[in-house]
């Protein structure tokens, strides 16, 4: 019995040591103000994440249009000044485009999507009648009708990841109040949805 109570306060402080929580185990409150923090950044992270690649792929439309314009310029048969003139109106679609913030206004999407839609089909016509004589111009425009291809599916899941967004903000609204100034008056994130 003596031997026991040699080992009673080793064993004591071994206990409280496996009991003691550590900042890298210690279980968060999931209806915490840290936790909504950490939950929402997670969430912008992937809203922000699928608006750069939508945005990519709108830049490498850009960039493949530029590149067919120059291309056509250096092959007979070609209107030069028409191909001028595209490449102004390619290089202007940057100042038209929205942004996360102006999307909120339908009017500079459908701006946007109306002034490109313009561009590219005047550059088809254009390349018509050199897509037998070029690969290069044949694959540009590929390349472009791909990516223009793409713009409903990423605008769908940038919406998805921005519904949850601000599901997220509507939900733990108060939560959020508590977790401090720059989380007390976030606004939704506009969507490319029409909104009822």
């Amino acid at each position: 019995m003596r031997k026991l109570l040699l080992y009673f306060p080793l064993l004591v402080l071994l206990a409280a040591a496996s009991c003691r929580k550590t900042g890298d185990n210690a279980v968060v409150d999931p209806t915490s103000p840290a936790a909504a923090r950490v939950q929402l950044a997670i969430l912008r992270d992937t809203v922000d994440v699928r608006w750069q690649r939508m945005i990519d792929s709108d830049n490498q439309k850009l960039v493949a249009t530029t590149a067919v314009l120059q291309t056509l310029k250096q092959l007979p048969g070609t209107d030069k000044t028409q191909a001028d003139q595209l490449r102004q109106a390619n290089d202007q679609l940057l100042g038209l485009r929205y942004d996360q913030k102006t999307m909120g206004e339908s009017t500079k999407i459908d701006t946007y999507d109306n002034a490109q839609t313009q561009v590219l089909n005047a550059v088809y016509d254009l390349a018509r009648p050199q897509l037998e004589r070029s690969q290069d111009v044949q694959a540009l425009t590929e390349t472009i009708k791909e990516a223009d291809s793409q713009v409903i599916g990423f605008r769908v899941r940038y919406d998805q990841a921005a519904k949850k967004y601000n599901q997220y903000l509507q939900l733990h609204a108060a939560t959020l109040k508590r977790a401090g100034r720059k989380y007390s008056n976030l606004q939704p994130l506009p969507l490319f949805e029409l909104q009822p």
